[in-house]
């Protein structure tokens, strides 16, 4: 069985996509959530090796929900999925201890890079 992962984006092509790029490579899909109370919460149902964060989302933004993941399990891995000019965001997500990040729209190596590199 391969590494779970958890996608959080607001926009199911979005999370779509990621699945279609991480399923074929041997990921298993534990779950995904449409905002980052969702994130959150399944987070601690699902308990999965990693997380696909957006940044921007209503209800909590990613930045919020990798917070309070990372206050609870400091062993989470986070990689920050995000459009351009958010880069003031990340480098606030650097320092909680998210992962790695990927700007939208991304090449799957890119993303594919980035879950090996926060899994190894």
């Amino acid at each position: 069985m391969g590494k779970r992962i958890l996608i959080v984006d607001d926009a199911t092509f979005i999370r779509m996509i990621v699945k279609n790029i991480l399923v074929p490579r041997g990921y298993e899909i534990a779950g995904e959530a449409a905002n980052g109370k969702e994130a959150v919460q399944k987070y601690y149902e699902l308990k999965p090796d990693l997380v696909t964060m957006d940044i921007t989302m209503n209800e909590k933004d990613g930045l919020e929900a990798a917070k309070e993941i990372m206050a609870l399990d400091a062993d989470a891995r986070i990689i920050m999925v995000t459009a351009l000019g958010q880069e003031r965001m990340l480098v606030d997500s650097f320092k909680i201890g998210v992962k790695d990040f990927v700007v939208k729209p991304f090449k799957p190596e890119r993303l594919l890079t980035a879950v090996e590199k926060a899994l190894a």
